[in-house]
């Protein structure tokens, strides 16, 4: 993950994990955004949603997020929709979304896991305005915002953490704080991702995107020790150093033992 300014696009996907897992089902490799909007239109299962939101949802949420290289994460996520369960497919959606967004992915590691571990039971929109005031005054918004602007985008960080279960669904300003944990298939495939790229297996260990999930290099090694009862690695360690027996060499072939659990 790289750091990139912060804009406003994550709105555009707020409260719509239904209508997105229907687009990504209409979508196909080869086709375009202009054929995929033409595709759902067409369809007529999206009769709440005006065309003009629909342009956007495809162009600031469908695209950047999940048809990016070549559209991997949307064939990744159709192939395993069908078998995981919608908390499991969540998390998945959740780990693309703060890939294209820079400032859930902030929000995430330094407020919202912040908030957990001090014993927090609630997160409000007052912590994320905070946040984003402070992400304002510090440049790292893509142009200033004006304090309307602020205020939407406190609240898309708070409900889109509600999208994905990390915070209690509706419209609230102030949201318990659920138990979020990374489930094992969820694991698996983002620990073959970042080994496929090519990661050393300490780098794997090591990465940002765990902390996503609360987790830290000692978490995560536990994690895969944990799991290699499931035949999906080999794990050995010794000091600080931990050596894994990858047993797949791609996603396919990891994707096709993990839909017939």
């Amino acid at each position: 993950m790289t750091d990139k300014p912060y804009n406003t696009m994550l709105n555009a996907g707020v409260g719509m994990i239904n209508e997105t897992i229907s687009l990504l089902n209409m979508w196909e490799p080869g086709m375009s955004l202009n054929e995929l909007n033409k595709v759902a239109l067409e369809s007529g299962q999206f009769p709440k949603i005006t065309a003009r939101r629909l342009r956007n949802l495809l162009a600031e949420c469908i695209k950047p997020r999940y048809l990016r290289d070549n559209g991997s994460p949307a064939i990744l996520l159709k192939s395993v929709q069908p078998h995981f369960s919608s908390h499991e497919f969540k998390q998945l959606l959740f780990i693309f979304t703060c890939r294209d967004s820079q400032i859930l992915s902030d929000f995430v590691q330094q407020v919202y896991w912040g908030a957990y571990t001090s014993g927090k039971q609630t997160l409000s929109n007052k912590a994320a305005f905070t946040f984003v005031v402070r992400a304002n005054q510090d440049g790292k918004t893509s142009k200033p915002w004006s304090d309307s602007t602020l205020k939407r985008a406190a609240r898309y960080l708070t409900a889109s953490c509600a999208d994905f279960g990390l915070l209690e669904a509706g419209t609230k300003t102030n949201r318990k704080i659920l138990l979020f944990q990374i489930e094992p298939k969820v694991l698996a495939i983002l620990a073959y991702e970042l080994h496929i790229r090519g990661y050393g297996d300490n780098r794997v260990v090591n990465d940002q995107e765990w902390s996503l999930f609360g987790l830290e290099k000692d978490d995560v090694a536990h994690e895969f020790k944990r799991l290699a009862y499931r035949g999906w690695w080999i794990v050995q360690t010794a000091a600080d150093v931990i050596r894994i027996g990858w047993k797949y060499q791609t996603m396919e072939e990891l994707i096709d033992v993990l839909i017939k659990e």
